[in-house]
């Protein structure tokens, strides 16, 4: 009898423990409950009060959002308000400046001939007797478009005026050896980078932005003790000729531009170069140049002064030279220079050219177009311009 008592008493044991133990687990069970809802009703809380901010947030975004269109809307009409004032002022200064403009500088080269009998260097400051049948004259700038911002704040860029290339060819900064050729202006246009344009690396590197594309060549200026004008094939990439620019002395051509000590142009009589020398240090030089040789034709001192110059170029046989303030402001054409003398003194035009960012680094005339490829502090520009018969000025 003591044995089943001990087993029982065991089973009973046993029971009792068992059921201690699931008790203890429902009341784990139910503290961990509590605690997942205390958590659950917290999170439900701040969940809430996140909402309620996050809209309120929103609403004050939307409130500002509302109030800086309206003031853009404010700035923007001021804005035009006062483009409309500032053209109306250009346009009165205009006329106040046709009105009463600026003593011209042109000269009729029999003034020049005084000082010509102590020269002896090719600088016979005779009238030049003209290959074409061109007279015409700058009246106005008719137009202006900015193509795009493209490289150094100075530069040049270009078009060759003979044949029917529609290359365009860019020489970005006052010293390099690298030339980017885009195949059209649509691809100059439309694409930042010059993944789109061809490289030609020249065997110099040239200096200044006084280079020229013309009759599929290349002259561009190296400085290599003396300067030297350099004639590159684009065709066949190599070096035609060079030769050593017979001036000696030479100085920067235009007072605003340092780094341009020749300028080569081109118009409907072929070639020329603007330079200028310690000898006469007050004024620009002209030169005709044989395209073919490199040989110079004729040269002239001319009365314009050198002094706030920026760039210059030639239409017709005669020497537009645009100057500026240091200070940029409005360009303006207040010299010209006419080496067949036909041109008075009196009748020649100062024209203006539209406001803009900076200062010209170049001016590129193309006679085929009769407009003018400008770099302007970066940006690329051209010029169209309307002509005038020298006789109807």
């Amino acid at each position: 009898m003591a044995l089943p008592n001990a087993v029982l008493l065991l089973v009973i044991l046993a029971d009792a423990i068992h059921g201690q133990q699931q008790q203890q687990l429902m009341e784990y069970m139910e503290r961990r409950l509590a605690a997942l809802e205390e958590r659950i009703s917290q999170w439900h809380d701040q969940s809430s009060r996140y909402s309620t901010e996050l809209r309120d947030f929103k609403n004050k975004v939307l409130f500002m959002l509302e109030s800086v269109e309206k003031e853009r809307e404010t700035i923007r009409a001021e804005v035009e308000n006062t483009a409309v004032r500032v053209d109306r002022l250009e346009r009165e200064v205009d006329y106040l400046e046709t009105q009463n403009p600026a003593p011209s500088c042109v000269e009729v080269d029999e003034k020049l001939m005084e000082n010509q009998a102590s020269t002896g260097k090719k600088r016979k400051n005779e009238k030049y007797e003209k290959l074409t049948d061109c007279s015409d004259t700058i009246s106005q700038v008719k137009a202006m478009k900015i193509l795009k911002r493209f490289g150094s704040t100075a530069g040049l860029w270009t078009k060759d005026p003979l044949g029917n290339s529609e290359k365009i060819y860019v020489f970005d900064g006052t010293s390099n050896d690298t030339v980017y050729v885009f195949p059209r202006m649509r691809e100059f246009t439309l694409f930042s980078a010059t993944r789109k344009a061809a490289r030609i690396r020249l065997p110099y590197p040239w200096v200044g932005t006084g280079h020229l594309v013309y009759g599929s060549h290349l002259y561009y200026i190296r400085r290599h003790g003396t300067f030297q004008i350099i004639k590159f094939s684009l065709v066949n990439k190599t070096i035609v000729d060079s030769s050593v620019f017979p001036a000696e002395e030479q100085i920067p051509v235009f007072g605003l531009s340092f780094y341009n000590y020749i300028d080569l142009v081109a118009d409907e009589e072929g070639l020329w170069a603007i330079y200028a020398t310690q000898e006469n240090e007050k004024n620009i030089a002209l030169a005709k140049l044989d395209p073919a040789s490199l040989d110079i034709e004729q040269m002239w001192d001319t009365p314009c002064p050198r002094e706030n110059a920026e760039s210059a170029f030639v239409i017709c046989g005669a020497l537009y030279v645009v100057y500026n303030t240091r200070l940029p402001s409005r360009s303006r054409i207040q010299c010209v220079f006419d080496v067949s003398g036909s041109i008075a003194s009196e009748d020649a035009a100062l024209v203006y050219f539209p406001k803009r960012y900076g200062s010209h680094s170049s001016m590129k005339y193309n006679p085929k177009e009769r407009q003018i490829y400008a770099w302007d502090d970066g940006y690329q520009i051209i010029y169209r311009m309307e002509m005038k018969k020298k006789t109807e000025v």
